[in-house]
């Protein structure tokens, strides 16, 4: 029979309950147009949940709802295309002829703050992301199925039938690519409290992992 042994370590060695801290995660909210992952972003704020809100800069016109400085940057084109040249974003795409990109700037304090970094970008942005990060955090936000998603693009009452089918085809394509993704979670009606619960718990399981992720940028 094999007698367990019992090590004691002295002062100045290493002991295994010396855990390391985990580093901060830098999380991707992403999905199609539609799906609800501004929403999603909105809530978590709201609930004053402790992660660094990263916001994007945006060359569209702002909505009537929206407050530049919280759910977008509103610059010129001409602003982002100097951001572009000083090499000042993480990054960047063309959206229905419309510019977003992410400010490195904002993201490295935060994450040098200790702070875990949230996101939000379509699917080609997190795509690109990843490529720079390999150990970001990419959640995907789903509608339930198409006719939902196509309802909730109609009720925005901000798309032409021509913009409504770009965008609807332009979401079966991203839905190709979800295997890129960490994780999926479907963003049902009335169920936004839900969603935002799985988004904590996704982040909460992270850091409770024995391999923990590192993100460089």
């Amino acid at each position: 029979m094999t007698q367990a042994k019992c090590v004691w370590y002295n002062k100045g060695m290493s002991s295994p309950f010396n855990l390391q801290q985990p580093s901060p995660l830098l999380i991707v909210i992403s999905g199609p147009s539609g799906a609800g992952k501004d929403t999603v972003m909105q809530r978590m704020q709201e609930r004053g949940l402790p992660f660094h809100f990263v916001v994007t800069a945006n060359t569209r016109p702002k909505r009537e709802n929206e407050i530049h400085g919280r759910d977008y940057f509103f610059i010129s084109k001409e602003e982002f295309a100097r951001m572009i040249e000083q090499d000042e974003l993480i990054e960047y795409a063309i959206v229905y002829g419309d510019y977003k990109g992410i400010p490195k700037a904002q993201v490295r304090e935060a994450l040098a703050s200790g702070k875990d970094v949230v996101m939000r970008l379509d699917v080609q942005g997190a795509e690109t992301v990843r490529k720079l990060a390999n150990e970001a955090l990419l959640i995907f936000i789903a509608p339930e199925n198409e006719d939902e998603l196509e309802r909730r693009l109609r009720d925005r009452k901000t798309e032409s039938d021509d913009s409504l089918a770009i965008r609807i085809a332009t979401a079966r394509k991203e839905f190709l690519r979800i295997e890129q993704f960490d994780y999926i979670i479907v963003n049902r009606d009335f169920h936004l409290d839900d969603t935002v619960d799985k988004v904590r718990a996704i982040i909460q399981a992270e850091h409770l992992k024995v391999k923990h992720r590192k993100v460089d940028l």
